[in-house]
């Protein structure tokens, strides 16, 4: 599971320029919406100068829960060309940076995969409606908690085009089934990740190669949990976690996952 909250100058002056609408040609705007009863919120981010419909990706949050690293990751797909919508898992102001609170948002959340199906369902409509988005052109990316969402929604068979898991938990009690996966899959994970052990490695590769899942794994020699994150230092000194950022890692599954969208968007 991963942490981390970085907010850099940079960073808070966009998210700033972002609550007018306003930042360069990409706009941003933060959205709430309901599920049973419940109230979500999520991040919008898109480059108005593109013209047309563009594929749309949906980013999933770390165990943190909807946080700037999460809108950051939504920005940088609106920088790269897409429509991106950084999606809630847990309900509006249910944020955190103590790793025990964090766990109990994932255990609640994660209970009833029914309720988490319906979650994601809820924002990938809400992504395919905005009017910047080709409905029929969706992937799906996650960190730590957030891989191990849309690897499973993966093997529940929703329709996407594409998931990318960072640093996420590949193990699941649901398992990929042959004809049922429309996703193509790219999995990125350290080899010293302490949380994603080698025979959780091992076992997905399997799962996928016996459901005839196209998959993609890469595995980054020594690198810990948390890869992606800037901020994955100071959480492991703070709490003793056992993660740790790795710009190279991060550098490399970026531009890996761009290569992977560029390549199933134009099938």
């Amino acid at each position: 599971m991963n942490p981390i909250r970085t907010t850099t100058l940079a960073t808070a002056l966009g998210l700033s320029l972002a609550s007018t609408g306003v930042l360069a040609e990409m706009q941003t705007e933060t959205i709430e919406y309901t599920i049973d009863g419940t109230t979500f919120t999520g991040y919008l981010a898109w480059d108005d100068e593109d013209e047309g419909q563009r594929p749309g990706v949906l980013v999933v949050h770390e165990w943190w829960g909807h946080n700037e690293f999460a809108r950051d990751q939504a920005e940088k797909l609106a920088a790269a060309g897409y429509t991106a919508l950084a999606l809630d898992m847990y309900g509006s102001g249910k944020v955190t940076d103590h790793p025990d609170t964090a766990q109990k948002f994932m255990q609640e959340a994660t209970k009833d995969m029914d309720q988490m199906k319906a979650r994601f369902l809820k924002a990938k409509e809400l992504l395919q409606n905005h009017e910047s988005v080709d409905g029929d052109r969706i992937a799906a990316q996650g960190y730590c908690f957030g891989g191990a969402v849309v690897l499973n929604m993966a093997r529940l068979g929703v329709d996407l085009d594409g998931v990318v898991s960072y640093h996420g938990a590949l193990g699941s009690p649901i398992k990929a089934q042959a004809g049922e996966v429309k996703a193509q899959v790219q999995v990125y994970t350290g080899g010293a990740d302490q949380m994603v052990p080698s025979d959780q490695v091992a076992g997905l590769v399997k799962e996928m190669q016996d459901a005839e899942v196209d998959l993609t794994l890469v595995s980054f020699p020594g690198v810990r949990h948390s890869f992606t994150n800037p901020g994955a230092d100071k959480v492991a000194e703070e709490f003793n976690m056992p993660i740790g950022y790795d710009e190279e890692a991060a550098t490399r599954s970026w531009q890996g996952t761009m290569e992977f969208y560029q390549r199933i968007f134009s099938q």
